[in-house]
């Protein structure tokens, strides 16, 4: 270990042996914890969703350049597009896994606007590409600076709230997903009348001007996201060890800074759990990408302008925001997860079979399609959250965010060539995929409550522990069922 290292480690020490002393000290009332909830709410999470919105925007507003004109420009044919969607994921999944560590070295606000201001400037070059080669290149860099967004926001927010707390604020920063890609459409609807400005098509506006406000967002991200509990100069003593104490971390606090090893690194991936977890998201992400990048080609075979195709991308993502947040507030309630994702499980699964077995009646489709995006977008927050909000500490939760997501988003190389030309109209191929990957996504969600159930008996009767108790820290944290 370094020298800094060393003074890094003591210094998160002191500051949790001054956060024990202070035991003592009055303890919150309710109404003072009810406010320190919704400060938390207020200072984390709105930069975070805005971060999110713009990544997911600049990763997903291809899908509407591909019906604007840009194939033809660039003269791209056949499977070219699907590859050019895939690149992305390369270097996306690669540094995925790694991305947490550096977030943690460098801390969250320095890390997170240094990755949106990187992919912020690719987006904006993407708007002056003139071939196909210039597209690659930039879709895979685009890749590699979002690679820490996802998993890093995750593995920060699991860290300011307990069990009970976690799904709704889980779902609140998931649904950025779903705000951007309606937005993408209402913006390319906007966007597409820019068409011949300055000499430039409408699908290069589209990637120019979101590169512009992603700088923009870049900027703002490094005075406000906030960093970890122990870090948050905005807290007062007391509110920083309510804090701490109600996720657990009091008794067995881990300096944020510390090194994974290997023998970390081995228990960790010989612990089925995770790989049932990083599975669970896997079979979520299928169906959540291929519908993202061709909504609005799928929509467009149902007989509607170009203009009109855009606006109509937007109702099926309004109805998946209405059941992820019903949901959210239903699982924290309940502190229940697998019901609800058993229940967004059948929405993909009925929403697919109307896609398989309709063509031709086009509000039927339409009504399919809204099923699948509820079914799929609303499944995602939900494995996120189970999965994460039952790992404990930082070196598990940077382990298991990167992990996960990095596995999941697989699924990123493999939607893209779910949809292609020559299956057009009735896409049947990537219908029976995505269904075949939802019925593996509930299957896995059952295995992984089996795992649960097990560890649950295994705690209940384990003298040296007794009672799980997620105040005290005794041990992982697992949800009810």
């Amino acid at each position: 270990m370094s020298v800094k290292d060393k003074d890094e480690s003591q210094l998160a020490d002191a500051t949790t042996m001054e956060l024990r002393s202070s035991m003592d000290a009055s303890p919150l009332t309710e109404a003072e914890k009810a406010r320190l909830l919704r400060k938390v709410d207020f200072r984390l999470l709105p930069m975070l969703f805005l971060i999110y919105v713009m990544a997911f925007l600049d990763r997903a507003n291809i899908a509407n350049a591909l019906t604007l004109g840009m194939t033809e420009e660039l003269g791209i044919s056949g499977q070219q597009p699907n590859i050019a969607l895939a690149v992305f994921f390369v270097p996306y999944i690669v540094f995925e896994f790694f991305s947490n560590f550096c977030l943690k070295r460098a801390t969250p606000h320095v890390w997170l606007s240094l990755c949106i201001l990187g992919f912020g400037i690719v987006m904006f070059c993407q708007g002056f590409i003139v071939n196909y080669a210039g597209l690659l290149t930039t879709r895979f860099f685009l890749g590699a600076f979002e690679a820490g967004i996802f998993p890093g926001s995750f593995y920060l927010i699991s860290f300011w709230y307990r069990r009970q707390e976690a799904q709704k604020r889980f779902t609140v920063y998931f649904t950025s997903v779903i705000v951007a890609s309606a937005f993408s459409g209402l913006l390319a609807s906007a966007i597409s009348k820019m068409n011949g400005v300055g000499g430039k098509s409408s699908w290069r506006w589209i990637f120019i001007l979101e590169g512009i406000l992603t700088m923009l967002v870049a900027v703002a991200a490094f005075f406000f996201v906030c960093d970890f509990p122990e870090q948050a100069t905005w807290l007062s003593d007391r509110e920083r060890h309510m804090i701490l104490q109600k996720t657990g971390r009091l008794q067995k606090q881990q300096p944020s800074q510390d090194r994974v090893t290997m023998k970390d690194a081995w228990a960790f991936f010989r612990d089925p759990q995770h790989h049932f977890g990083a599975l669970m998201y896997f079979c979520s992400t299928v169906p959540v990408y291929a519908f993202a990048y061709f909504t609005p080609t799928i929509v467009k075979t149902l007989g509607y302008s170009t203009v009109q195709t855009q606006l109509y991308s937007v109702p099926p993502y309004a109805a998946a925001l209405a059941v992820c947040l019903v949901q959210a507030y239903l699982a924290d309630r309940t502190d229940l997860r697998l019901p609800y994702l058993l229940f967004s499980g059948i929405l993909l699964v009925s929403g697919l079979a109307i896609l398989i077995s309709t063509y031709g009646h086009f509000s039927v489709q339409y009504a399919g399609i809204c099923l699948v995006s509820m079914g799929a977008l609303s499944a995602a927050p939900l494995v996120i959250c189970w999965y994460l909000m039952n790992l404990d500490g930082h070196r598990q939760r940077s382990m298991g965010s990167a992990w996960m997501i990095s596995v999941g988003n697989v699924g990123g190389i493999v939607a893209p060539f779910a949809f292609l030309p020559q299956d057009a109209p009735r896409y049947h191929p990537g219908y029976s995929l995505c269904l075949a990957v939802a019925v593996l996504g509930m299957l896995t969600a059952s295995g992984y409550a089996l795992i649960v159930v097990r560890r649950r008996r295994n705690m209940r009767t384990n003298e040296s522990q007794g009672e799980v108790d997620e105040a005290a820290g005794s041990g992982p944290l697992v949800p009810s069922l």
